[in-house]
């Protein structure tokens, strides 16, 4: 509608006449996005973008649809026309148009709206609910293609995790199979980039051949820790490949030195889509001269193409990542090549929470795959969102071109915390447990819900909106109270703080009857759950002892919390001397630990 519609100049001035017009972007503003989302699919029955809602100026909604066509087509009515409707009704119909915008906005309220009920759910019983979303899951499954449901596909890598985490439990192979035929057909497909590294956002076909080529900072940090996840489990050195190249990809075109990382890459260059990833054979062949044809038959490339007259590189033999050192020259040379194109544009704005998830990513998997390196990149830009986007001690939500803008919202908060506690796990310094526990208080005082439990999108010092709504289903990307309940489950198991495992127990009693009845739809909350019942671990190695943190790398801990290096005001460091390792169930520990032999075992009796 942008090309079709808002640069049309006919339209334009008819537009700027008659209405007040707000673009909105709803990576800067997730809470109008999502609030007016709600008036959609109130008004229409289903939602989607582009999204159009027409307001009153208080802000109450009375018409709304996604796609209007510029001129009438399939049934549909023009954009135009249904403007020159909606300008009539307001100039001739007014308490018609003020009796649908209150019936409209009492519609939000209440779908937005969720009370505790009397219903009941036990900590104890988390592995029973992960059980239930990994079957959830499953019947979802493509066993063919992977994935989860029809075209589109997007990688949700929120389902493969819960699926590996109720593998790691019961031993189940249909999750793990689910799980790793998912990974494999992704990396194999066109939605990796197997020249530059990285993901697009989805695949438009079952095969995931065809990507929409826009590259979303939130999508690699969330892909490279669940291949970096699937790697701990099953030590397939394609997924180390994939992780380490996904990093590279963002740390080398989503970031400069100084600055954060920047959300995003779009599908378009030079206005048309894709047209910076696709090759020729005949370009390949001018490029690799002798090498050619070894490289276009490992990448699927054809005279006739398979986009266009040109080609996805994408591997013909799922699973074939690792390259030989012809082949990986030969990758070296195209992307060369491809690096002299004008790129896609790029959306240099930096936003916290998604930042603070790829922070959150690297601390966690530079302490998995043993990379240093990775760590003290999660560290300095955990530095420049400190210095950059904080406002007289409140956390911002972006950062562009040295000017900071919109007051956080309870998820990038909720992934401050996780990144915060990430970094503490990685690395044993103190200081960031302090900070993930002052991030945490503002949390709590700025967005829970005190009498039903559960946080809402918007803090108390912010603009209100129509109704105060709450981020609550897990979807392609955690909700912000999953995280949020995670987050503080686990700075509740390294301090022993009651506030933080009473809010994050808050979550879960909010939505006890939704986990009970669709666990899938909170499989990341369910996950929570086994952090806050008493089987939940502790892992514990006083001072700076290699010989026992080697122990730990290399490993997944979804329901342990690890504490090393600096000592905390915690329950956790009281009594434990340097030189022992401690494995510990609700600050209850076993026997000191002084091999790191009989600290390999016991970390194995936890999987």
């Amino acid at each position: 509608m942008a090309h079709e519609s808002f640069e049309d100049h006919t339209t334009a001035e008819y537009l700027n006449k008659h209405f007040v017009c707000i673009k909105v972007d709803r990576e800067e503003r997730p809470d109008i996005d999502a609030l007016y989302m709600e008036a959609v699919q109130a008004l229409t029955g289903s939602g989607g973008w582009p999204m159009s809602v027409f307001l009153t100026p208080d802000g109450r909604p009375f018409y709304a649809g996604t796609y209007f066509p510029p001129r009438q087509a399939g049934g549909m009515a023009s954009f135009t026309s249904v403007l020159n409707a909606l300008v009539d009704a307001w100039n001739n119909r007014r308490s018609e148009v003020e009796d649908q915008a209150d019936q409209v906005s009492r519609a939000v309220a209440l779908r937005t709206r969720v009370e505790k009920t009397n219903f009941g759910i036990e900590m104890a019983r988390s592995a029973d609910f992960i059980e239930a979303a990994a079957v959830r899951v499953l019947e979802s499954f493509d066993p063919k293609w992977g994935g989860f449901g029809s075209a589109p596909k997007f990688p949700q890598s929120t389902l493969i995790e819960v699926l590996f985490n109720y593998h790691r439990r019961s031993g189940a192979h249909q999750a793990l199979e689910a799980a790793t035929t998912t990974l494999d057909a992704m990396c194999s497909g066109g939605i990796y980039d197997h020249i530059g590294g990285g993901f697009a956002r989805y695949s438009v076909d079952e095969t995931w051949l065809v990507p929409h080529f826009e590259k979303m900072l939130n999508d690699q940090a969330q892909l490279a820790k669940i291949y970096a996840v699937g790697w701990s489990i099953t030590r397939n050195p394609n997924w180390k490949q994939v992780v380490t190249e996904t990093v590279d990809y963002v740390l080398r075109d989503l970031h400069e030195s100084d600055t954060g990382l920047y959300s995003s890459q779009d599908a378009d260059s030079e206005g048309v889509e894709g047209k910076y990833y696709l090759l020729s054979v005949g370009e390949l062949r001018s490029i690799l001269g002798k090498d050619a044809q070894q490289f276009i038959e490992h990448f699927g490339a054809t005279e006739k193409g398979n986009f266009g007259g040109s080609n996805i590189l994408f591997l013909p033999t799922r699973g074939d990542l690792l390259r030989s050192s012809e082949l990986e020259a030969a990758r070296q040379k195209v992307f060369n090549h491809r690096s002299q194109r004008i790129p896609p544009g790029l959306d240099d704005k930096v936003i916290l929470e998604w930042n603070a998830m790829f922070i959150a990513t690297l601390a966690q998997i530079g302490f998995m795959l043993d990379r240093d390196d990775w760590i003290a990149k999660s560290e300095s830009l955990m530095e420049f969102l400190e210095r950059n986007l904080r406002l007289d001690g409140r956390w911002m939500r972006i950062w562009h071109q040295g000017k900071v803008s919109q007051p956080a919202f309870a998820s990038d908060y909720a992934q401050v915390i996780d990144a915060y506690t990430r970094i503490y796990e990685a690395t044993g310094k103190s200081k960031y447990l302090s900070k993930a526990e002052t991030s945490g208080h503002q949390l709590i005082e700025l967005f829970e819900d005190k009498d039903y439990g559960g946080f809402f999108t918007v803090g108390t010092d912010q603009e209100q909106l129509i109704a105060r709504t709450k981020d609550l289903f897990d979807g392609a990307a955690p909700s912000a109270n999953s995280t949020a309940a995670r987050s503080l489950a686990r700075l509740s198991k390294l301090t022993d703080a009651p506030e933080f495992k009473k809010s994050a127990s808050g979550v879960i009693q909010l939505l006890a009857e939704g986990i009970a009845h669709h666990p899938g739809a909170f499989a990341v909350l369910v996950q929570a759950m086994s952090l806050l019942n008493n089987d939940s671990q502790e892992i514990v190695i006083p001072g700076n002892q290699p010989r026992f943190i080697e122990q730990l790398k290399g490993r997944w801990f979804p329901d342990a919390v690890v504490a090393f290096g600096e000592a905390f005001n915690s329950p956790l460091w009281t009594g434990r001397q340097e030189g022992f390792a401690y494995v510990c169930r609700t600050f209850s520990c076993l026997q000191p630990i002084s091999q790191p032999s009989d600290l390999a075992d016991a970390l194995n009796s936890l999987i």
